[in-house]
């Protein structure tokens, strides 16, 4: 985003301003230049492309809506980013129970497959995540590929840490058990 704005000649201060005053082409370009990223977060959140739509899209109103509360030189991309998961996992929270399981309940995860996601496409890979629960689908979103603690993860959701990390283990289990029936073996 900052690459562009500074080829365009632009501002970053001034582009903000003109996304804070309505100013469709700033408006558009935000969101043109920010929706293959934040639609990658929201599929890896999603049930179907359909939930992830409504994710992204109520994710873009909020962040026109909160754009003055943006602080310029920071990485407008990760304040976005930031605002699409709150939103999946809200999006969530409204819409299904959350089944939460104590650490005494989870399994040990450990694979004879040594190397299973090497034969699989980005969209075999998103697919299979898909298919996991909410619960575990968002703690293995945002431990793995989002790069949180469990501390914060935990905070993000409203469960303990131990939640947590049951469920990112039953989800590592359970995306295990999808791939292998999946058909991908080795």
């Amino acid at each position: 985003m900052d690459i562009t704005l500074q080829l365009a000649g632009q501002d970053e201060t001034d582009f903000i301003r003109a996304c804070i005053n309505n100013e469709r082409w700033a408006q558009k370009k935000l969101y043109e230049d920010n929706y293959a990223s934040m639609m990658a977060v929201a599929l890896r959140f999603a049930n179907n492309y359909d939930d992830a739509l409504d994710i992204l899209h109520e994710s873009f109103f909020k962040v026109f809506k909160n754009l003055h509360k943006y602080h310029t030189n920071t990485s407008l991309s990760a304040w976005m980013r930031r605002i699409m998961i709150n939103t999946s996992i809200d999006y969530y929270r409204r819409d299904l129970k959350r089944n939460i399981y104590d650490l005494d309940e989870a399994v040990h995860v450990c694979s004879n497959i040594p190397d299973v996601i090497s034969e699989m496409n980005s969209k075999d890979i998103l697919k299979a995540m898909q298919q996991l629960p909410y619960s575990y689908r968002s703690v293995f979103n945002l431990f793995v590929v989002e790069g949180y603690c469990h501390k914060e993860i935990a905070d993000m959701l409203g469960v303990n840490e131990s939640t947590c990390r049951s469920n990112l283990a039953k989800a590592r289990l359970k995306l295990k058990e999808i791939l292998i029936e999946s058909g991908i073996k080795r």
